[in-house]
């Protein structure tokens, strides 16, 4: 069984007045439109038909979250828990309201995400640098950086310890001394580091005298071209700065903030479960099999593939509970009863576990999405 999705974008702060709006073909909105959620998470179960939403049909048993994502300024800088750590965080708040601003975990799962950049340029913090990398960049910050490389040429982990002083509240007149000096950096250099220092400045005009502007130093800072996409597993610290891209995830809302952001900052707990293991994290560039794209990640909670369509139908085989999402042009979808409905843009089809395969036709863009293997 085949049913029409949709929701209505949510208006974090961070959204966009038109990324989303210029997908869709319609005039920008008047606030910022920052997810559209396609699942059945409680949070903001996708809208069926127009009459339901999606949890009454699963149950709330589906494994993923599929959102569409339009930054239009930097997100907060944050880490997800593993699985064993979002059971253990989700009991030990069990007194704790929903709505309760110490409470950090809105669910027992885990929280692995990918995402697949639609606009041309998407602008991504992914992961933490290697410190010998940092420590060249900061030579082009200059005496203002002096305490961060200090701490940075340490013993231990110095990444931890790092970010522990950045965002303990003790460190306010380094982080300002560094970001000017970053700012001017910015407005100078045009070798390696030219792009991350531009981010990193832009970041600071946003969030003025944010420690999490100074973490940002610390991160791989990447640029996705469209199609592209960045996998992140559980405890790497990240933060989208800008564009618009297709995300899928484990279903589930908990965050854990590191800056960047006016909300709380349990840093503590944010410290229990970061993975200061440093490291580039690559570009997924995936072989592309005629129209179909695919995007292997080994996690069981998702799968995801992207369909260039150019007129001939397209069969895609689907096990489990599956979308499609609908990214550019005209794209229809049939399942066993071979009847064709239209995808508008920016919506979605769900495909319940009957189906075993769908066909998609016309000539666009869209997004399958399924359980992982």
């Amino acid at each position: 069984m085949l049913l029409n999705l949709s929701n209505v974008p949510r208006d974090y702060a961070w959204g966009s007045r038109t990324l989303l709006a210029e997908l869709e073909g319609r005039a920008p909105s008047s606030a910022p439109e920052a997810e559209v959620w396609f699942g059945d998470h409680p949070g903001d179960p996708a809208d069926v038909d127009g009459d339901r939403t999606l949890d009454s049909i699963t149950g709330g048993s589906l494994p993923y979250l599929l959102k569409l994502l339009a930054a239009g300024s930097p997100l907060s800088i944050q880490v997800h828990p593993t699985l064993p750590q979002a059971r253990e965080g989700w009991e030990r708040e069990a007194g704790l309201a929903m709505d309760d601003p110490a409470r950090n975990y809105r669910d027992a799962n885990h929280k692995p995400e990918l995402i697949v950049a639609l606009s041309d340029r998407f602008e991504s913090l992914s992961g933490l640098r290697p410190v010998a990398d940092t420590l060249r960049l900061l030579e082009l910050i200059g005496t203002p950086a002096d305490p961060l490389r200090t701490r940075l040429a340490g013993d231990g982990d110095v990444l931890r310890d790092t970010i522990e002083w950045l965002l303990s509240g003790d460190a306010q007149h380094d982080v300002d001394a560094i970001i000017a000096a970053v700012r001017d950096a910015a407005e100078s250099e045009s070798g390696e580091w030219a792009d991350a220092l531009r981010a990193a400045a832009g970041i600071a005009g946003v969030y003025p005298g944010d420690p999490g502007v100074v973490v940002a130093l610390l991160m791989n800072h990447l640029v996705l071209s469209r199609g592209e996409g960045v996998f992140l597993r559980a405890g790497l610290l990240h933060a989208y700065i800008s564009g618009l891209g297709v995300e899928i995830m484990a279903a589930s809302d908990n965050v854990l903030r590191g800056g960047l952001t006016p909300k709380r900052i349990d840093v503590p707990e944010l410290l229990s479960i970061l993975d200061t293991t440093p490291g580039a994290v690559p570009v997924l560039r995936p072989s592309t099999r005629g129209a179909v794209t695919e995007y292997p990640v080994d996690v069981p909670d998702f799968a995801l593939r992207r369909i260039a369509l150019s007129g001939d139908p397209i069969e895609v085989a689907v096990a489990g509970p599956a979308m499609v999402l609908a990214t550019a042009g005209e794209v229809a979808v049939s399942g066993a009863d071979a009847v064709s409905r239209a995808v508008p843009i920016g919506r979605g089809v769900f495909a319940t576990e009957d189906e075993t395969s769908l066909t998609l036709s016309g000539a666009g863009e869209a997004f399958v999405a399924t359980p992982g293997r």
